[in-house]
């Protein structure tokens, strides 16, 4: 009896060790839960990508690549159009955009110009092979220098049949000229027109059955150096593309953080912002100039490469959080820009860095002079273009266009009359039933910014009234531009904007539906990052779904979900 005791004494002990052990276990198990962040990342959804894309170069990218294949000082003629713009980014539209006959022309006009400057003035620069007589046809030169420009222009290697197409143009024009390199000349201007170098081409490569098909490796290499270099892929990285390399993660990896460590990042990064902060319209930008004296083209750009300026340092020198360019007094002046802050800069032609004070009113690139004068009109200020422009470009949210029949009369006669505000002059607007539902969310954000006039200059009265600059965002209410700067550092949509435009520049189209998971996923891990934009162009490029397609649908079906779908919030 007394054996049976022990025995079932032991046999409880036991147990309540092992619930002891079980519950301590547990605990453990709900604090690592509880600091899930710090040691797990949750894993990337099951990649879906979008259909491969064609997209014509920028004008920026049409540049840089003549001087990765030749040089950087080889001419270049012709003028290019207006771009596209689609989603509220030119690197998007770029798969939207046709060619017109005025385009046809200028790429021409370019093309010649080139050709005959990489083949007749500059050719020992550029040839390093050729006949003694000029009359003679030497087809191992001719194959050579074709086939070598030809890899960088198209991006890819050229196939043997493209190869022997153009030596034999260049072996016919030659016969016809009386001159190699004549002929040569013309088949290197046949490349400059191939819609192969005006448009990047993405190609889907062979996939097994129940495998997510992908970019060939040559699309691969093109998509990830325009968006890390904005730029044509180097040597180095075609030769990753031909040797198999980006077919593994390890492999992309390495290229994503060359790229990254290179010096054209940094021109990724500004060609971004700059087509994010719309600064093509500069071109067609006007101020009066009995209003604002100070502004002319120097200004102009010297306003665009400040912000630039200020975007680097903060995002990419000092790798810090997206959301404080909202907030940052840290900047960079010329004399020109200091007119217009009214800040001393003593070095004429140079740019030195700023920081302004806490009651100067310049918190962040919202109080820059390249937003408040390209959303003005040229004699006078806009809240509501100010306003529908903080929506539209920071926080990705959509404005509808204002009724074809509305009256800007009453608006432009009260503009300089003594007393009169832009608050008083929209008030009419703001209270017409079929304009108010649009002014209340774009007129609070323009009126704070009312500090400053039409070119940026920070003011407190107009026409001899107070300004007041009361306003709020989704919610959050403020009475001065720092307060505005706060706001937009801290509303949610802030961040998940960024995000969303980054991927739509690197994949040149719009979400579709299946992709909002992996959307969620970017802007997740964007903030474990630290919202830094270095770690999410990364985290973009090394990601499955970065190179993931979709096959395209049958002939004369319907595919929906294709384009259009759209995070989940961020839109009014």
């Amino acid at each position: 009896m007394t054996d049976r005791v022990l025995s079932s004494n032991r046999l409880r002990g036991a147990l309540l060790r092992h619930k002891r052990a079980l519950a301590i276990g547990a605990l453990v198990l709900a604090l690592v839960f509880l600091a899930g962040a710090q040691f797990f990342e949750p894993s990337e959804p099951e990649p879906v990508g979008g259909p491969p894309m064609v997209r014509r170069l920028t004008e920026e990218q049409y540049r840089a690549s003549i001087a990765d294949a030749f040089a950087p000082d080889v001419p270049i003629v012709g003028r290019f159009e207006r771009p596209v713009r689609a989603e509220g980014m030119i690197a998007v539209g770029t798969g939207q955009a046709g060619m017109s006959p005025f385009a046809i022309e200028q790429y021409d006009a370019s093309a010649q110009t080139i050709a005959s400057t990489v083949l007749g003035e500059r050719r020992a620069q550029f040839l390093k092979c050729g006949p003694k007589n000029p009359q003679v046809f030497d087809p191992n030169c001719a194959r050579s220098f074709l086939t070598q420009k030809g890899r960088l222009l198209f991006r890819r290697a050229l196939s043997d049949e493209e190869a022997d197409k153009y030596v034999d143009l260049a072996r016919k024009a030659g016969r016809q000229l009386g001159n190699f390199y004549q002929g040569l000349e013309l088949s290197l201007y046949t490349m400059l027109v191939s819609p192969e170098f005006l448009f990047r081409v993405e190609r889907m490569a062979p996939a097994a059955d129940g495998a997510h098909p992908q970019l060939d490796p040559y699309s691969k290499a093109s998509r990830l150096s325009f968006f890390l270099t904005n730029s044509a892929p180097d040597d180095e990285l075609l030769r990753a593309a031909e040797s198999g390399e980006l077919d593994s993660r390890a492999g992309v990896d390495r290229q994503v953080s060359r790229l990254m460590a290179s010096t054209r990042f940094e021109g990724a990064v500004r060609a971004f912002f700059a087509d994010m902060m719309q600064f093509d319209r500069f071109g067609d930008l006007s101020k009066d100039p009995e209003i604002y004296p100070a502004y002319n083209s120097d200004l102009a750009q010297d306003a665009q490469e400040q912000t630039l300026r200020t975007v680097i340092e903060h995002l990419i020198t000092d790798e810090g959080d997206y959301r404080d360019l909202f907030t940052t007094r840290n900047t960079f002046l010329t004399r020109n820009l200091g007119i217009v802050y009214r800040t001393p800069v003593p070095q004429r032609g140079e740019w030195v860095p700023v920081t302004f004070s806490p009651s100067a009113n310049r918190a962040g690139i919202q109080s820059h002079v390249s937003f408040l004068a390209l959303h003005s009109h040229p004699g006078r200020t806009s809240p509501t273009l100010r306003g529908y422009a903080v929506r539209q470009v920071f926080l990705c949210q959509d404005v509808p266009d204002p009724p074809a029949n509305v009256n800007f009369t009453a608006i432009e006669a009260t503009a300089h009359k003594p007393n009169v505000t832009a608050r008083d002059r929209i008030f009419q607007h703001a209270t017409e039933p079929s304009c108010a539902g649009c002014h209340k969310v774009m007129d609070p954000l323009g009126l704070t910014l009312e500090n400053y006039d039409g070119l940026g200059t920070f003011r407190r009265h107009e026409n001899g009234a107070l300004i007041d600059t009361s306003g709020s965002l989704d919610g959050t209410d403020f009475d001065s531009t720092n307060g505005l700067a706060s706001a937009l550092h801290d509303h949610p949509e802030t961040p998940r904007c960024v995000a969303e435009r980054m991927y739509k520049s690197a994949v040149g189209r719009d979400i579709t539906w299946k992709e909002r998971y992996y959307l969620d996923w970017l802007i997740s891990g964007f903030e474990d990052d630290g919202y830094r934009i270095p770690a999410l162009m990364r985290r973009i490029a090394t990601s499955a779904n970065f190179f993931t397609v979709t096959r395209p649908a049958p002939a004369g079906t319907l595919a929906f979900g294709a384009s259009g779908g759209k995070s989940q919030g961020g839109k009014l």
